[in-house]
């Protein structure tokens, strides 16, 4: 099946994918908001939304796990009104680590969803696909 660019929905797909896995956010949405207004396939509809999501749901926990320093920083900032003092060094370290785990995470996923779409497959990704097909009903 052609898009409407005159290229396959396969390749459509895993172009959004791949893009999401090089690139900032703001092109992926770009042609996530291409494919949902101008395209008709519903499995190529799915991938988009699928790619936007996937970018959202790790950026999400990044800000989430980046909260922790800032709120060992407001603590410190209160003990410091009382001239104490109040620092866990060791925690930004374990954020760094787990923010590169889940950035290898996210492109790890990617990656597979973008060879996937080649065939028009896709990987599931629990929590993710649950939202898609809450929120995106068949027909």
């Amino acid at each position: 099946m052609k898009t409407k660019l005159g290229i396959s929905v396969a390749l459509l797909g895993t172009a959004v994918y791949f893009l999401a896995l090089v690139s900032s956010w703001v092109p992926t949405v770009l042609v996530a908001g291409y494919i949902l207004l101008f395209e008709t396939n519903e499995w190529l509809k799915t991938s988009a939304i699928k790619a936007v999501a996937v970018i959202i749901f790790f950026g999400v926990l990044s800000a989430i796990i980046g909260l922790i320093p800032n709120a060992i920083t407001l603590v410190d900032n209160v003990f410091s009104i009382f001239n104490g003092n109040f620092t866990l060094a060791f925690v930004s370290k374990i954020v760094t680590l787990i923010n590169t785990i889940l950035n290898i995470a996210q492109k790890l996923l990617l990656l597979a969803l973008g060879f996937k779409a080649l065939h028009q497959g896709t990987v599931g990704f629990g929590i993710i696909d649950k939202l898609i097909a809450r929120h995106m009903p068949r027909d």
